[in-house]
This record gives structure tokens, C-alpha cells and sequence, in this order.
């Protein structure tokens, strides 16, 4: 296969795509459908094809975002020779950007496939939530108000890596939302949140001179290192409520053994900036789907 552009370092077209959907973020996609499909378990509802099913498409419409993120920001400047993130294809010109676009519709045209058939097994709710689930994602960089170009990032990366994944995956297998189902769905909308949140502290820079105006624009480096604290801990306090309110067994708190891997990332945001927070990023998804998996253990044993 030929190589796409002398700046590619040697990439041939499949290795470019495959860093145009950013590998790495896909934890945040994956975690909270474990998260739903431990509640569906513990609550005798797990069904293996709808779970598979919501991964899948939990999957698709990460990749699709990331492509209408890397060709969205580059539009609008925020992508430029500055950045000190990972490299995007657009930006360094490995693809152009009505490939990236066609591309995005392509895996968004694959998640409405599976999203066909999870409405068939569960009813039009799903139909909504993979609507609204594309446009939030489109809406993030493009059309006329950006979503993360206002500073409302964290609501909707809330909402649908949290809300929309963890209850919806549960409800792909119970047909119904029970108050379980939303109480596990915060500490995964969280805990993604964080993850944007050291993207744009690593960003602040160039995001304030692209006029992308994120919390950490608007709140400084200071405000977005808070904004992490105060993420971690809430997403840290919501098994034990969920043991005391009697909505889940003692097992719950088995994701505080997740407690470790946080610490150093604290320590991160606090003392690198730029690209050093790369590695940060990269650490705080890994966190989340480790989170995501003592909690969905936790739950499992405590329904045993």
C-alpha cells in the first residue's frame, strides 16, 4: 500500500485512519457499557447479544466523533503547527478533509446499522439516543454554536458517556431504567469528563487563541485542575452511597482499589503541562476502564 504524504513518517493509508480514530480514547467509549452491562447482570437482566451490540456501536460513534473532531478543530484553527497533542491526520495533511468527513458518515452509517438492530430488540428509545448521540458528536466542532467551542464540553460528554451509555446499555438488555442504572452511570460520565478536562489544559493555549473557549479558557489552568479533583472525587464517593442507600452490596466499593492508579495523575495535572499531559490523557482513560471494571466486578460478586 502506498504511503499518503511525505509527513506521514512511512504511514500507509489503513495506519493513518487507524490514528485518525485515536485508539487510546476508546476506554471511554467501552467502560461505561461494561458498567451498564454489570447492572443488567446484577439485576438478572444480562442479555450477551444487545451488550455486544452496544459496545459495538458504543465503539463506532467514538471513532466517528474523533474524525468529526480532527477535521472540526482544523477548520476552525484550533489545529495548528502550535498543538501540542498527538498528531491529527487533518492538520498534518495525511488526509484531506472531505476524506475525513466521508469517512465519519461512513462509521456513522455503521453505527446506525447496529443502532437498527438494538432498536428492534429494545424499542425508538434507541433510535433517540443514537440521534442525538450523532449530532452531539457532529455539534462538538461544527455547525454554527460548537458545543466545545462555548465551553459545554463536560455536559455533553456527561450526558452521553454516562447517561446515554450506562443507562441505555442497560436498557438494551432490562427494557427499563432503574435507579441503579443512573446512580452508575455518574462516576463513567465523570471520569470521562476528566478526560476532556486534561485535553483542554494541555490546550489552553492554542484553545485561547483560536477563540475555543473551554472551562479552561474561561477558568484557567487552575479552574480545569479542579474541575479534575472535584470529577475524581465525586466518581470516588458514588459506591459508597450506593451501599448505604441499600441500591448495592458492600462489593461496590471494591472500585476504590482503583485509588493508586489516581494518584499519580493528580500529581500530573498539577505539575506538567503541554505535551507532557499526553501521557496524562492517556492515563486518566486508562483509569476509567480500570474503574469501570472493579465497579462492574463489585457489582457482579455482590449479586452472587
Amino acid at each position: 500500500m502506498n504511503s499518503v504524504s511525505e509527513r506521514d513518517g512511512h504511514l500507509n493509508l489503513r495506519q493513518v485512519w487507524w490514528l485518525a480514530a485515536r485508539p487510546k480514547t476508546l476506554p471511554a467509549a467501552a467502560a461505561p457499557v461494561i458498567v451498564g452491562t454489570a447492572v443488567a447482570f446484577s439485576s438478572g437482566k444480562f442479555q450477551f447479544l444487545p451488550a455486544l451490540a452496544a459496545l459495538l456501536a458504543a465503539l463506532l460513534l467514538q471513532i466517528g466523533a474523533n474524525f468529526a473532531n480532527d477535521v472540526g478543530d482544523f477548520q476552525k484553527g484550533a489545529d495548528t503547527l502550535e498543538r501540542r497533542g498527538p498528531l491529527r491526520v487533518t492538520q498534518a495533511g495525511l488526509l484531506k478533509p472531505e476524506q475525513v468527513v466521508r469517512g465519519m458518515w461512513v462509521v456513522f452509517g455503521l453505527a446506525a446499522l447496529v443502532g437498527v438492530y438494538l432498536a428492534v430488540v429494545a424499542g425508538w428509545p434507541v433510535i433517540l439516543i443514537g440521534v442525538f448521540s450523532i449530532l452531539a458528536a457532529v455539534a462538538y466542532t461544527a455547525g454554527p454554536f460548537p458545543l466545545g467551542y462555548y465551553g459545554l464540553g463536560e455536559v455533553f460528554v456527561f450526558l452521553f458517556f454516562g447517561l446515554a451509555a450506562v443507562a441505555g446499555t442497560y436498557f438494551v438488555q432490562a427494557r427499563e431504567v432503574t435507579v441503579l442504572a443512573l446512580w452508575a452511570s455518574v462516576p463513567m460520565g465523570l471520569l470521562t469528563v476528566n478526560i476532556l478536562v486534561v485535553n483542554n489544559l494541555r490546550d489552553i493555549e492554542t484553545d485561547r487563541a483560536a477563540g475555543k473557549k473551554t472551562l479552561a479558557v474561561r477558568f484557567g489552568a487552575d479552574g480545569a485542575r479542579l474541575e479534575y479533583l472535584i470529577c475524581l472525587l465525586g466518581a470516588f464517593s458514588i459506591p459508597p452511597v450506593l451501599w448505604l442507600a441499600g441500591l448495592a452490596s458492600p462489593w461496590a466499593l471494591v472500585a476504590w482499589l482503583s485509588l493508586p492508579l489516581a494518584q499519580p495523575l493528580v500529581r500530573a495535572i498539577y505539575h506538567e503541562k503541554g505535551s507532557a499531559l499526553n501521557q496524562t490523557l492517556a492515563g486518566t482513560g486508562r483509569f476509567e476502564l480500570v474503574f469501570a471494571l472493579l465497579f462492574s466486578l463489585g457489582l457482579i460478586i455482590g449479586s452472587l
